[in-house]
Parts: structure tokens; C-alpha cells; sequence
């Protein structure tokens, strides 16, 4: 993906993210506006490092969402494009995520 596909896949996940936490943990919301609205981007090696995540987030109690592209424009419809983590206390995020690194 080119860099602005990326970037916009990302803010879907941002955005949809929000929106579950909005809806299922207001508190984690509310908090995660009020402290700046934090995200951090990071990198996987392959689809099923990314899957595996989702998977233990999921085991953790994180919300997930995932993106899946449309197909419009430079990959295939239904390709897993990334994933969000939260909102949600960044302790918790970063037991999960600390080790890996920035996109």
C-alpha cells in the first residue's frame, strides 16, 4: 500500500475504534478524550502477527476493530488492512503492544 492508503486505513481504525469504545465503554471514551485522544501507530510482520494480536487483545478484554479494505483502489475487497486497540488505559494497551515498533 502506498502511503496514503496506509494512512487512510489507519484513521478507519482510529475512527471505528472510537466508536465501539464510545458506545461499549464510555468511561475508556471519555477518559481517552479528555487525555488528547492518543494513538499510536505500529507495525506487524505479516497478517497473522496482526490476527494473533487481535486475538490476544480480544482475551484481554481490549476492544478491537478491524479494517477491512473495500477494494476500490490498490488491494483486493475484504483485505485486512489493520487493526485498532482501544481506546482504552494505556497500561493495558502497552502490556499487549510495548514490544513492538513504530511504523
Amino acid at each position: 500500500m502506498g502511503k496514503g492508503k496506509v494512512a487512510a486505513q489507519v484513521a478507519h481504525a482510529a475512527v471505528i475504534g472510537s466508536e465501539i469504545v464510545r458506545k461499549g465503554r464510555a468511561s475508556w471514551w471519555r477518559a481517552w478524550l479528555k487525555e488528547g485522544q492518543g494513538k499510536v501507530v505500529l507495525k506487524v510482520k505479516d497478517l497473522i502477527e496482526l490476527m494473533c494480536f487481535k486475538s490476544k487483545a480480544e482475551e484481554l478484554g481490549l476492544p478491537v476493530a478491524v479494517v477491512e479494505d473495500k477494494g476500490l483502489t490498490q488491494i483486493p475487497p475484504g483485505t485486512v488492512t489493520c487493526i485498532a486497540i482501544g481506546p482504552a488505559p494505556c497500561e493495558k494497551v502497552d502490556e499487549l503492544t510495548g514490544k513492538l515498533s513504530l511504523l
